[in-house]
């Protein structure tokens, strides 16, 4: 073999370990080691006249490069001949027919293909369905693990006393937002009372202030479904992570605060000044910019007026919580008046003589700037007119068209998804609020547009379904039946309805029948799963003095009452559209008739 420097010349024993010169038993050991001569060279061996191994060996490098050769052409033809062979046994088995020629033609492809599958393999990932499938299982697991821990909250707080329980004092809430840092000096709020349609006009003035781009916070009670409606985050009820971390962020002062109550002979924190306190808490954590807060029950002493608020609203009042708030309608004023701030903008309904006088006195006392919504029946040109006022009304489907006047300008046309004129004068007191947030100036329409087109009010007057109609209201007071049976009237026409009533214990359910029973064929009593309900018996009692026996069905169970009822009202000879099932007297009923409907 040529080299570039023939002074450098290679053994042709080097790659074996062969020294040069070394004699035939070297030449063995070094390529076959110790055990001899492979039994497997001794016929080339022969062949080539080498002497017998047990003779001793005197062989070259050159003789056995020789028998490598042959032993390596001898492989060839053997490996020659087992294709050979698979190719028949292929041919046979495998390709139709056993076409041979089809084989050749196929192996001939691949041998002419002369790319490298490497040089075109990508690396595959591995598949990440199984990961995929874990990360399910895992959130799966920590769902059941969150609900489970919600509802050792839940518990926790509703073991308090409850909410209908009032307790005339804000220090124990202000104690724990003092511990807390005050969380609730640090966004704007908008402050609700009334004793009808607080919670209407604060989904409206809640989504009136989103609209315009606002990070909103409300605060509302009773909930329907879930306690966690109560907190809600840009329109969307806090979620139970956000639940759980709001409770256990003020938990540790909450018992600082009860153990200091209870030492001084006083009671812990209730359920609602909880829960608001929680909600004023999870408002600064958000952040939101503004917090639309309903009132509890009246005012002065609820636990929501720890809140200085920029903004006071108060819907009409009527006479309902008697045995908290007083029995006449200056003493039940005098209470909702009592969330008017020193120097607060306060927009109030139309109110009743004794009722209007109370609010001027305490706004007046704050000296507060008060819109007021004008009588309905007042000339809107007259000098004594207020500057809040409907204009007009038309229906619509699926709502009412109206024209709004407020302090900052005329907004027309506007469509509100709600029925009645009560929910058209509630538009009106939410706009003029968020004006008051805007700084007093005109909302841009599109804000004004958008914001009302995406209200809803699960309960009010509500669809749960239809042919025949059944609706669910929670109007709970014979000032709210009043507006509502107007509203049924002018949207459903009914010839043909029945009423489906459950009320609590410390209603006016002889108030309630009044105004039901002019405008319903009949009445089906239920019962109400709440401590605080009246029982069916007596409300059975109480409807066959306002309808006659022969009006009043007293049932055992929901679901049967509203079988009743649909029954009763289809037993005649006219269209379905023209009956309906109304199920009111309670919120608590209306959380239940919605549930049985299938509503979230």
């Amino acid at each position: 073999m040529p080299a570039d420097d023939d002074s450098k010349q290679i053994s042709p024993g080097a790659a074996f370990g062969i020294p040069e010169g070394a004699t035939g038993e070297e030449v063995v050991d070094a390529v076959f080691g110790e055990t001899g001569v492979d039994p497997d060279l001794l016929p080339y061996l022969e062949a080539a006249g080498a002497p017998d191994p047990a003779e001793g060996l005197s062989v070259s490098v050159s003789d056995l490069q020789e028998v490598g050769a042959q032993q390596e052409a001898d492989a060839e033809a053997q490996d020659r001949e087992d294709l050979e062979a698979l190719r028949e046994l292929v041919a046979a088995n495998m390709i139709p027919g056993g076409d041979a020629d089809r084989l050749e033609e196929l192996l001939a492809e691949a041998d002419a293909d002369d790319s490298d599958d490497w040089d075109s393999w990508e690396p595959q990932l591995p598949d990440d369905s199984e990961d995929e499938h874990l990360r399910d299982l895992e959130a799966a697991a920590r769902g059941v693990e969150v609900s489970a821990r919600m509802r050792e909250v839940e518990a926790e707080i509703l073991a308090r006393a409850p909410e209908h329980q009032v307790q005339p004092s804000l220090e124990r809430v202000e104690a724990v937002l003092d511990l807390l840092g005050n969380p609730e000096r640090t966004y704007r709020t908008v402050h609700i009372t009334g004793t009808n349609g607080k919670t209407s006009t604060a989904r409206m003035t809640e989504r009136l202030l989103a609209s315009g781009g606002m990070r909103t916070g409300h605060f509302t009670s009773p909930h329907l479904a879930t306690i966690r409606e109560r907190i809600s985050l840009d329109g969307e009820p806090i979620s139970e992570e956000g639940f759980i971390a709001a409770w256990e962020d003020v938990a540790p002062y909450v018992a600082m605060v009860d153990e200091r109550s209870q030492a001084a002979g006083g009671p812990r924190l209730s359920f609602f000044e909880v829960l608001a306190v929680m909600a004023l808490a999870a408002f600064a954590d958000y952040p939101v910019d503004v917090a639309v807060i309903e009132v509890g029950l009246g005012g002065r002493w609820d636990a929501t007026n720890v809140i200085g608020s920029d903004v006071a609203v108060i819907t009409p009042i009527g006479r309902d919580h008697e045995r908290w708030l007083g029995s006449s309608i200056t003493e039940i004023a005098h209470e909702k008046a009592g969330i008017i701030k020193d120097g607060s903008t306060v927009i109030v309904a139309h109110q009743v003589p004794d009722a209007a006088a109370e609010i001027e006195q305490a706004a007046a006392l704050h000296r507060a700037v008060v819109r007021r919504e004008c009588d309905p029946e007042e000339d809107p040109t007259s000098p004594e007119a207020g500057v809040l006022r409907v204009l007009d009304r038309q229906l619509a489907v699926g709502g009412q068209l109206v024209t709004l006047a407020t302090a900052a300008a005329v907004y027309e046309d506007v469509f509100v998804p709600l029925h009645g004129e009560y929910q058209a004068r509630n538009a009106l007191l939410a706009l003029a609020a968020a004006e008051a947030i805007h700084g007093g100036r005109q909302v841009p329409a599109r804000i004004v547009e958008d914001g009302f087109a995406s209200v809803t009010s699960p309960g009010r007057l509500e669809v749960l379904r239809s042919s025949p109609t059944v609706l669910v209201d929670a109007g709970h007071n014979p000032h709210g039946i009043e507006a509502l049976t107007g509203a049924i009237e002018e949207a459903f026409g009914f010839q043909h309805l029945v009423a489906v009533l459950g009320v609590m214990a410390d209603k006016d359910a002889e108030g309630i029948l009044a105004g039901l029973e002019p405008v319903t064929d009949a009445v089906v009593c239920v019962p109400i799963d709440s401590p605080r309900a009246m029982d069916v018996d007596d409300l059975g009692e109480v409807a066959r003095e306002v309808y006659g026996a022969d009006r009043v069905v007293v049932s055992r169970q929901l679901g049967e009452g509203v079988a009743q009822a649909v029954a009763l009202s289809e037993g005649h000879d006219t269209p379905l559209t023209a009956s309906g099932v109304l199920i009111v007297g309670s919120v608590v009923l209306a959380a239940e008739a919605r549930a049985l409907f299938g509503r979230p």
